[in-house]
């Protein structure tokens, strides 16, 4: 009996102490709430005053992250948690920072910009008007350094964190110290979370370099990308997306197969399959030609796998590539493997990539227009979407370029690289072409063989007249989400409520997740609210249907479907709107160089994020019917019952 009593009151007693923690944390949070209004409050004076955004940004910063974790309660929990908890800690360390550098900033002192080591910074995204962070270390000595010197530049991508949120993120990379013998600049990227450096998530990887850019003066031939595990599949994936961006890239222990990696054996539904070959990164292997990469892997990691397929696909590609096992570890850098694989960046670093206008030589190949671009080379169209399209040569010891393509439609080649040119054997002049007025050349393929370009038809070519797939027009869905875009909620009477009723749910969930997961408020504006500086400048992302979205009605006539009160008719089908929907993304028949999405946002969702990077994958294609029904709770269960890709023109494949 004593010893159930004992028992009975040391289970009060830590039920006790629990509340009180409870109680205790629940102050700490009202707390953090008090001060970060009050950090708001400063912010807002300061874009009152003639500070610079880029100043401004590096203060609301703080108020960013303190405010996503508080919303989404993102206080995890820790093996020894007291109170206040970490979390808490972080939150109360990034509102004093906010305060600290406001007051300095007020003072007319930005001396965060020159702080020696690692410090948190912030830029305001052209994506979605989001504020987005980014830590940034300044070697010993750049304050002394010549005004003109040019630093080299290190973009390093994190791994996968599960509970990596801003406020952590500021606390991993705060008063760090630079590396020991540190003579570059490194960007640790935010990437909004753990995406791998997917949709917004790779834009973010480039807004922080120009940010950095603006902030100081970086030798644009000797930045080198790389990262371990999620940072090493993003390293991978822009790498190898981006060849001539880099002087090095070094991928550690990163997946580059959907298939492999989530030992899947039943193949995906065809639009779902095809759009795997936009982040495969070893469907682009060939492209390790452009530049150098060494990558990583443990001798006793699974993800090794990752590395020696590449290895493997390059060997019968004869491109390089340099591998490095680390003995005897698992997923993570041995301390010997790690130095050889620096030196080898810092090798390629100091040599730096060929000056303009870049390598004589290359071979290149992709699979969408959306990463169509190495050195003097840009393919503008192809011919079948997502099989691989391929250009390989250069200019040869006698001065002409000579080059073979495959599934290539339309090239434009910088007119500085040689007088004359070999496309496929045909014989054309590149130095004079277009009359000599334009720094790129345009060549078209036609039946009787490749052609290059007047100066009145490039220019009329640059306006794409004829609506074909281009880069940042090329879809799928979500990719319109990489570039500013804006929703637009029907406020009119709908035909259909159900229809209604599942279009309202979709826009909610797109902002609860990319909310959540992409890390910035989803912008929504009404149908009546629409102007012409956001038709100009942003995607169109519209909710709703012709009767109750009056953009919508405007536009739907250009559309490739016939929607009526009765029916949505696509492809020959027809559809009853009470029980389907119909999502899309097309030219913006009111600015063909903007993309128009319908009722959708991303296509992958909460259980994609959750579950691995590998599946942030589309889910729609370019244009997708799927049925809904709605359960108990108002959410919906959705079936997609047709699916396609649009071909070059935009328009559906024949049957």
């Amino acid at each position: 009996m004593r010893i159930l009593l004992t028992i009975a009151q040391s289970t009060l007693l830590l039920l006790a102490g629990f509340q009180v923690g409870l109680a205790q944390s629940d102050d700490a949070r009202a707390q953090l709430k008090l001060d970060l209004a009050q950090l708001h409050v400063v912010v807002e004076e300061l874009r009152e005053g003639e500070h610079s955004d880029q100043l401004i940004a590096d203060v609301a910063v703080f108020a960013k992250g303190v405010d996503w974790c508080l919303r989404h309660d993102e206080f995890y929990p820790q093996k020894k948690e007291g109170v206040p908890s970490t979390w808490i800690k972080y939150c109360q360390t990034a509102l004093k920072t906010g305060m600290a550098r406001a007051a300095k900033l007020k003072a007319g002192s930005h001396s965060w910009t020159s702080q020696t080591g690692s410090t948190i910074r912030g830029y305001i995204s052209r994506v979605d008007g989001s504020i987005q962070p980014y830590a940034l270390s300044l070697p010993e000595g750049l304050s002394d350094a010549p005004r003109l010197k040019r630093w080299p530049l290190h973009v390093k991508l994190h791994g996968r964190g599960g509970t990596r949120n801003e406020v952590r993120f500021f606390a991993e990379h705060t008063g760090k110290a630079p590396q020991k013998e540190q003579t570059w600049i490194q960007l640790d990227v935010f990437g909004r979370t753990d995406n791998a450096y997917r949709w917004s998530g790779e834009t973010d990887v480039f807004e922080a370099i120009a940010d950095v850019r603006r902030r100081h003066r970086i030798d644009d031939r000797r930045v080198t990308l790389w990262g371990f595990s999620m940072g090493g599949a993003g390293a991978w994936h822009l790498g190898l997306h981006h060849p001539s961006k880099w002087s090095s890239v070094g991928p550690g222990a990163g997946f580059v197969d959907f298939y492999k990696y989530q030992k899947q054996t039943e193949q995906r539904p065809p639009h779902e399959h095809k759009a795997l070959r936009i982040y495969d990164a070893i469907d682009y292997t060939l492209n390790l030609y452009d530049v150098p990469v060494c990558t990583y892997g443990g001798e006793l990691d699974a993800q090794l796998v990752a590395s020696t397929s590449v290895v493997e696909k390059a060997k019968k590609l004869k491109v390089p590539v340099k591998l490095i096992v680390g003995p005897g570890v698992g997923h993570k850098f041995h301390p010997d493997s790690f130095k050889e694989f620096m030196s080898f960046h810092q090798a390629n670093s100091k040599e730096g990539r060929p000056k303009y206008p870049g390598r004589k030589l290359i071979r290149f190949t992709t699979y969408t227009l959306k990463y169509n671009q190495c050195d003097w080379l840009t393919i503008e169209e192809i011919d079948r979407q997502y099989d691989a399209a391929t250009v390989e040569g250069g200019v040869f010891p006698d001065g002409v370029m000579r080059l073979r393509t495959k599934n290539v439609n339309a090239v434009r080649i910088n007119r500085d690289m040689a007088l004359k040119i070999e496309i496929d054997g045909k014989k054309l002049e590149l130095g004079a072409a277009a009359e000599g007025l334009l720094p790129n050349v345009y060549f078209q393929r036609e039946p009787e063989g490749w052609r290059a370009l007047g100066y009145e038809e490039s220019r009329e070519f640059s306006r794409n007249p004829n609506l074909h797939k281009r880069h940042d027009l090329q879809g799928p869905i979500d990719d319109a989400f990489m570039e500013p875009f804006v929703c637009v909620r029907g406020t009119g009477t709908p035909w259909t409520k159900q229809n209604a009723d599942w279009s309202t749910w979709t826009l909610g969930r797109f902002e609860r997740e990319f909310d959540k997961w992409l890390r910035g408020r989803v912008p929504v504006i009404d149908d009546t609210e629409l102007s012409d500086e956001d038709i100009a400048a942003k995607n169109l992302i519209l909710f709703g249907d012709p009767a109750s979205n009056s953009v919508l009605k405007r536009i739907v006539g250009a559309l490739p479907v016939k929607w009526t009160e009765d029916a949505i008719e696509v492809d020959g089908q027809s559809f009853d709107p009470a029980t389907h929907g119909v999502s899309l993304i097309f030219p913006n028949p009111l600015n063909p160089n903007r993309y128009v999405v319908v009722n959708s946002g991303h296509t992958m969702h909460e259980k994609d994020f959750r579950a691995s990077n590998s599946w942030l994958f589309p889910r729609l294609g370019d244009i997708a019917v799927q049925s809904f029904e709605r359960k108990t709770d108002g959410s919906y269960d959705e079936s997609v019952v047709w699916a396609e890709l649009f071909n070059g023109s935009w328009q559906l494949p024949q049957k």
